[in-house]
């Protein structure tokens, strides 16, 4: 790291350009996957599991559960998980 001090001048900057946008959009940047509401039973052990777990990571449970039902169902398919 510099220990160089900034000096700022007043003035004029120069020639400036500007720049377009090529950021995609926040929409973009997160893919939104086709999902499906189902109704699962699960045991309360397994339940509270995921719900401790959850917490622990400050993530919604139902993101858990689904991320392991995917990671399981792409590795049966012989693809790889995400």
């Amino acid at each position: 790291m510099s220990n160089r001090t900034v000096k700022y001048t007043t003035g004029e900057i120069g020639r400036i350009r500007v720049i377009p946008d090529f950021l995609p959009a926040p929409a973009d940047l997160v893919p939104r996957e086709d999902n499906v509401k189902i109704t699962l039973l699960l045991s309360r052990r397994s339940l509270d599991f995921f719900k401790r777990e959850a917490k622990k990571r400050h993530v919604p449970y139902q993101r858990m559960i689904r991320a392991l039902v995917d990671t399981y169902a792409a590795r049966q398919a012989g693809g790889r998980a995400k």
